[in-house]
């Protein structure tokens, strides 16, 4: 069809780590690239491949013509656990053993009659052993992160602590004796962190054995090997720590929000590869409620909770009186089913929706959700933003405590739940949201965040221009425009 043959056709290779919350912006960025005239191989583990198979079907993954899913091994024991698998143990396995399957794959690709020679690959910030596979085999290649610049920030510097010995803490001690407030005033392009804001890996009391501290700092400077990287963000959004990233790396590209630009070029594409099967009554269930008057409860995809936690929350929401959509994922609560009483179910009957998955971007874009509870994670925070609906945060792991502070204190959109939750402080913040002058002043500036992504991502705005020219200047393709 048309007048590209597949020999001349670019073809891009795209590897995101095996989570939800990567999955989703590569398959929106591999739907973008498809229509601009690439051929896409989606790489995803052998895990993720069966995942996918079980909640979107055969079909699905069988891809289109200029749309192919490929899977390598994780070196992990295989599982059929519908979960993400254990983050430290996936970081430290995809780097020790994907190496050479994913040389294979790219040698198999290249020998095939059926696709076109791979141009480029494409791999998330946190995949690195594909930029040592493309190099060895020259392939041009590009880093994805798809956390926030002001994550990435954070993790780069990372070894600043362990130079000035703050890190590993000298004992347990630190995370109730204040030390968490010290202030880190070294890491340029970053506003008021305190060491509580940095990526959770750094609270450590010994190197032994701690792969996330190291891993996540070293994969962070070694994006900046790559030849260019893209962030899932726009430009007013992160404007200094963009900056400061620029200064030592000028080849980025801010093509975010990803599901804005997609609605701008792809209006009527599905662009999603949802893990879990998506429960999509719930959109029905949000049209029977007022503007801005239900609370959206979503701890993302890796977040678990101890079941003391999980009911303070289930209770906390009963009586804050506000109605509630809640995502409940199967393995939310640790080690156990999670199972509430009925005499919760009773309480909440004409006003709360309890589902185990959902397509999150249409539900944060329905106009009945007034505030959004959430783990801070980056993909939320950005499909929050694309809805102009403030956060209640509530961060687990990684960098989305720094995504919280900036949510809190920079981008004012949000507040902050307190970690060691409690019903009744649940309760209340739940109030301050949705009925105090604060509440209302926080999803004003969440509407004003909105409607710059949108601008961003519209014809001739920065994101959709940057998406342009990563196309042109780091895959080196002028196809023009679908």
């Amino acid at each position: 069809m048309g007048s590209i043959t597949t020999g001349d056709k670019p073809h891009a290779v795209l590897v995101p780590f095996p989570a939800q919350g990567h999955v989703n912006p590569f398959m929106q960025l591999g739907k973008l690239l498809q229509s601009r005239g690439f051929h896409i191989t989606f790489v995803n583990t052998e895990h993720n491949h069966r995942r996918l198979i079980r909640s979107k079907g055969e079909d699905f993954v069988k891809g289109e013509p200029d749309f192919r899913f490929e899977a390598i091994p994780d070196g992990l024991p295989p599982t059929d656990k519908d979960a993400t698998q254990h983050v430290p143990s996936l970081c430290h396995s995809t780097r020790r053993t994907c190496t050479q399957p994913f040389m294979h794959l790219l040698q198999r690709l290249n020998a095939s009659p059926d696709v076109p020679t791979v141009s480029c690959v494409i791999s998330d910030g946190v995949m690195c052993f594909a930029i040592d596979a493309a190099q060895q085999l020259g392939i041009p290649e590009v880093q994805f992160w798809t956390a926030s610049a002001v994550g990435f920030l954070a993790y780069y510097w990372d070894d600043k602590l362990l130079e000035r010995g703050i890190v590993p803490f000298k004992d347990e001690n630190f995370m109730t004796d204040g030390s968490l407030n010290a202030p880190v005033d070294f890491i340029p392009g970053t506003r008021g962190l305190q060491l509580r804001d940095m990526p959770s890996f750094i609270r450590i009391t010994s190197l032994e054995g701690e792969t996330m501290y190291e891993f996540m700092g070293s994969e962070a400077r070694k994006c900046l090997k790559s030849s260019a990287m893209i962030i899932n963000t726009f430009e007013e959004f992160e404007k200094e720590s963009l900056e400061a990233i620029a200064q030592m790396f000028p080849n980025i590209y801010t093509i975010g929000p990803l599901t804005l630009l997609n609605k701008t070029i792809l209006p009527k594409a599905e662009s999603r590869a949802s893990l879990w099967k998506e429960d999509t009554s719930c959109l029905e269930w949000l049209d029977k409620w007022g503007t801005a008057s239900v609370v959206y409860v979503n701890y993302g995809c890796v977040t678990t909770m101890t079941d003391h936690h999980f009911k303070e929350f289930a209770w906390g929401l009963a009586s804050s009186g506000h109605p509630f959509l809640w995502i409940v994922r199967p393995d939310v609560v640790m080690g156990e089913s999670g199972v509430l009483p009925e005499s919760f179910y009773e309480e909440v009957k004409d006003r709360g929706l309890l589902v185990s998955w959902c397509p999150q971007e249409n539900v944060l874009g329905h106009p009945a959700v007034g505030a959004f509870l959430s783990h801070s994670g980056w993909n939320s925070t950005m499909e929050s933003m694309s809805g102009g609906v403030p956060m209640l945060c509530w961060p687990f792991f990684a960098e989305q405590q720094t995504n919280c502070k900036y949510a809190c204190t920079v981008w004012g959109v949000g507040m902050e739940v307190d970690h060691d939750v409690r019903r009744e402080d649940v309760a209340a913040i739940i109030k301050e949201m949705m009925e105090s002058q604060k509440g209302k002043q926080l999803r004003e500036k969440a509407r004003e965040w909105k409607n710059k992504a949108l601008h961003s991502t519209s014809v001739g705005g920065s994101s959709y221009n940057n998406f342009d020219r990563f196309i042109k200047e780091a895959l080196h393709h002028d196809h023009g425009h679908a």
